[in-house]
């Protein structure tokens, strides 16, 4: 089969003044380089799309990893015709046009339609629910591509019907293939001009492209654009051909939120080098700082607590400092903030005295509030025993009265436990003093 005849968006794609990146496109599913997990040789998938009956799919993963070819290829491999459509650009109307089109091809020439959904997950719910009973009925493919996580950005009526497939950012391997494929190809890559790539050159384009094939073919071809034929490109022109590149970022994307994540879990493991690196990766991508020093003031309460108290104060500082600075000035408290944290000692004993506490709160038993510690508003309240038995602390020569303050069902009930490290160690003997002096010989 000739998976890619001559038509005129594919005339356009391999033109020579097409974009490297489009020109270099896989025609096969053997040029498909980097997602052998879901396409390697004998898997499920691919030895569907090879009989030509891979259905309806999601194409889950970042930019740059091939949604758009492998949609291409599916389509190819089916014999159908293949209609790109942007979630961006397109309604509701556009699609019943999309469908209604389909059908009238199908009823020239027999051949069915894939529909290719770039960024599905921009569609809403009444968008996404268009597509439903023309998947459910067969009157067309649909293929959507998605840098989101579908279980959240794609509606369940929908996700039920179409397989999931997670691509990966592309190995540094994969990369330097793809490019060294480039660089030899005489008939859609740069073959004829006899460039070289050298090998430190190419190992540090891999790095610098980020999982992302397009970016990489970009790099190239700026390199390319200022070398003479038979040059060598080397390690210092690929570095200025990305000196100015976009890190990638997608704001309240999962992009987005890996990054803060990968943030936390580093302030909370301690590291002070993987800390402020995460932090300076999510600020040069262009993250808003607010959110990162929220994560700051979070993990202060969850992770440090009372092991360190100062930690929240110097969270919070740090926020209000980014608040009146701005950037970049701005980023210079939150890094001191991010030192800190990390280098705290640490502690969830506040988290899980708040998550026990609130599940005896849950369990169904509505605790009457003790008599002596509700207040004798009225003579009738008085009458009821409101307050009797109540004892002033400051009354006490310790400041702590010999009373029980929890419902007598859960007397010696222990909810925060604190811990052995840093300010903690006092927390619990200041804890044992009170209970001392209480008379809660029972906790």
């Amino acid at each position: 089969m000739d998976l890619f005849p001559e038509s005129a968006d594919e005339r356009t794609r391999t033109a020579p003044q097409a974009p490297l990146a489009e020109r270099m496109r896989p025609r096969t599913l053997a040029e498909f380089l980097g997602q052998d997990q879901a396409l390697g040789v004998g898997r499920a998938l691919r030895v569907a799309i090879e009989n030509g009956k891979a259905g309806s799919l999601l194409l889950w993963g970042p930019p740059g990893v091939g949604k758009t070819t492998l949609a291409l290829l599916i389509a190819k491999h089916a014999n159908l015709h293949f209609r790109p459509f942007s979630a961006v650009l397109a309604g509701v109307a556009q699609v019943r046009e999309a469908v209604a089109e389909a059908a009238e091809r199908r009823a020239q020439d027999g051949r069915g339609t894939l529909l290719f959904v770039d960024e599905i997950h921009r569609f809403n719910k009444a968008q996404q629910d268009a597509f439903l009973p023309h998947v459910e009925r067969g009157d067309l493919v649909l293929v959507g591509a998605t840098t989101e996580n579908p279980s959240f950005a794609v509606n369940g009526a929908l996700l039920s019907r179409c397989r999931v497939v997670p691509l990966q950012p592309l190995s540094a391997t994969a990369l330097r293939d793809l490019v060294q494929r480039a660089i030899v190809d005489g008939e859609r890559g740069l073959g004829v001009r006899r460039l070289r790539l050298d090998d430190d050159a190419a190992e540090r384009l891999a790095e610098l492209a980020g999982g992302d094939a397009r970016r990489a073919f970009g790099c190239l071809e700026a390199c390319a654009a200022t070398c003479v034929d038979g040059e060598a490109i080397t390690r210092a022109m690929v570095v200025e051909a990305f000196q100015h590149r976009a890190l990638r970022h997608d704001k309240d994307g999962d992009l987005h939120y890996d990054l803060l994540s990968a943030l936390h879990k580093s302030l909370r493991n301690s590291d002070v080098q993987a800390s402020v690196y995460w932090l300076a990766r999510a600020l040069e991508a262009g993250a808003d700082p607010v959110h990162a020093a929220r994560r700051l003031v979070a993990v202060a309460a969850e992770d440090i607590g009372l092991a360190d108290p100062m930690a929240l104060q110097v969270a919070v500082a740090a926020l209000h400092a980014l608040q009146f600075l701005g950037l970049p000035e701005g980023r210079l408290p939150l890094c001191e903030a991010v030192v800190y944290l990390a280098a705290a000692p640490k502690s969830n004993a506040v988290v899980m005295a708040i998550t026990a506490a609130a599940a005896a709160a849950r369990d169904g038993t509505q605790h009457p509030v003790p008599l002596h510690l509700r207040n004798a508003t009225s003579e009738l309240a008085k009458e009821l025993g409101h307050g009797q038995g109540y004892r002033y602390a400051h009354d006490a020569a310790q400041g702590v009265a010999r009373m029980e303050c929890l419902p007598p069902e859960l007397r010696g009930t222990t909810f925060f436990a604190p811990g052995e490290r840093g300010f903690e160690r006092k927390v619990a003997e200041r804890m044992a003093e009170n209970d001392r002096l209480r008379g809660d010989g029972a906790r």
